[in-house]
Formats: C-alpha cells, structure tokens, sequence
C-alpha cells in the first residue's frame, strides 16, 4: 500500500504530468525537458527526482547529461494509471503547448547529445 501511495503521489503535480506525456515520446534528456517545460534545470531535475523514486521514470547518466524514460509498470495499478494517461494526456492544452515545443526543439537539434 505504501508502495503504491508513493506512486500516485509521483502524479499529484502538473508539472509531472507534463513529463509523462513528453517521455511517452521516448528517451529525452533533461535539456530537452528544460526545454519543452520551459522551466530552469533545478527544477526539472527536482521532478525528475520525486518520478523515479515514485517508479515512473528510469534514468541513465552519459557525461554531464541525464537522459530520461518511462518506466514499464511493475503492477497492474500502475500499468492501467499509465494507460490512462496516455490516452488522456495529449487532450490537454498544456500538455499540447509542451510537446509542440518539444517538437520544434528535437526538429532543430544539431546533434543527438545534449551540450
């Protein structure tokens, strides 16, 4: 129960919510997120944080960058929340502002790796 308290908490904040729609593009790195999110690196790492202690995200580190995905569910709970979200995420105009950005910014990257 404990386990699965943490896990709902992960998603008691819009700006998490806002993560799970744009991971559920992929990998992305924390440049990206800063990007889409229009928010300040502490920040999104702070988020980035409290998600992968809650079992939404996984992380992996290359140099100085974060890179960051979806967790596949370790439950039925978790998997079924998951599906939820994406099915009714992309309806909402916040999250639709941010993937657009995303978008934009992954269309004039210059390279795969954040720098």
């Amino acid at each position: 129960m404990e386990q699965l308290a943490l896990r709902l908490k992960g998603l008691g904040d819009p700006t998490r919510l806002r993560v799970i729609r744009l991971l559920d593009h992929g990998e992305l790195c924390v440049c990206d997120l800063m990007t889409a999110l229009d928010m300040p690196q502490s920040t999104v790492s702070r988020h980035m944080s409290f998600l992968r202690n809650a079992g939404w995200v996984n992380s992996r580190r290359k140099g100085k960058w974060v890179y960051y995905s979806l967790a596949e569910p370790t439950d039925e709970i978790q998997s079924l929340v998951l599906q939820v979200l994406r099915q009714n995420l992309p309806a909402q105009p916040q999250a639709r502002r941010d993937y657009s950005r995303l978008m934009d910014h992954l269309a004039t990257k210059t390279t795969a790796e954040c720098g």
